[in-house]
């Protein structure tokens, strides 16, 4: 039901972003609204730290795609909402992996369905070019992804692999249901910061998402701010 929610909302954001740039475009506004589709790459990671931080070392590399829009508010300010599938994560590595006496790697790969609702600004820079800079929350729910083990042990090699399990928690309700040890909570919220330059056919850029919930199962999100998804990425948008 909520993952229809999301669906849905997002769908109909993206509907009224192609419906506004239909009607900007009849206008002289430099601001012109638009609809994309979406690629980049993750550096995903999640916090180890009772302050947040991350360890650079454990940053995976993932990918997110979708579709997004541009809604023009006025001249220089946007409204940008987004449905992406993105990879979050991130993996452990122990010993050397040329080494045949001990290596140990461990990854943790959840996908998601998320939908960022961004507040941009825009300075013109050309009559087709522009730079923007904004912020604004995020809503996600896990659908699918994978833990991935490989170890080499005198001289012996190993690869394991199986799904993520999610627990099927309300985040409308303050206990959890279905949670248990090994298992990821289903929803993630956070906020996100974005900057790049916006051409008069796509977009490039990059961005920050900064998880606000302690994402393994039956962990109390106040209680600090380690276990929490921390991902950079870079993504192209192309307008349609």
């Amino acid at each position: 039901m909520i993952m229809k929610k999301l669906i849905v909302s997002a769908s109909a954001l993206c509907l009224f972003a192609m419906a506004t740039n239909a009607q900007v475009k009849k206008s002289t506004s430099s601001n012109k609204g638009s609809f994309m589709i979406k690629a980049g790459v993750n550096l995903a990671n999640i916090s180890v730290t009772d302050n947040g931080r991350v360890n650079s070392a454990n940053t995976l590399t993932s990918f997110r795609v979708g579709i997004g829009g541009d809604l023009p508010l006025s001249e220089g300010l946007s409204l940008q909402p987004s449905l992406l599938f993105t990879g979050k994560g991130a993996k452990t590595e122990e010993g050397n992996s040329a080494s045949t006496t001990y290596y140990l790697k461990s990854t943790s790969n959840p996908f998601y369905l998320e939908l960022p609702v961004n507040l941009v600004g825009k300075i013109p820079l050309s009559e087709y070019t522009r730079i923007y800079i904004g912020a604004g929350p995020y809503v996600a729910m896990g659908i699918a992804g994978k833990n991935k083990v490989d170890s080499k042990i005198a001289g012996l090699s190993s690869h394991s692999e199986r799904d993520i399990v999610y627990s099927d928690d309300n985040p409308f309700t303050k206990p959890e249901e279905n949670g248990g040890y090994g298992k990821l909570k289903r929803f993630d919220y956070g906020l996100n910061a974005v900057a790049g330059l916006d051409f008069n056919k796509f977009t490039i850029g990059a961005g920050y998402g900064y998880g606000l919930v302690k994402i393994n199962s039956n962990t109390n999100n106040n209680a600090n701010d380690e276990g929490k998804h921390r991902v950079l990425n870079f993504t192209l948008g192309i307008k349609l």
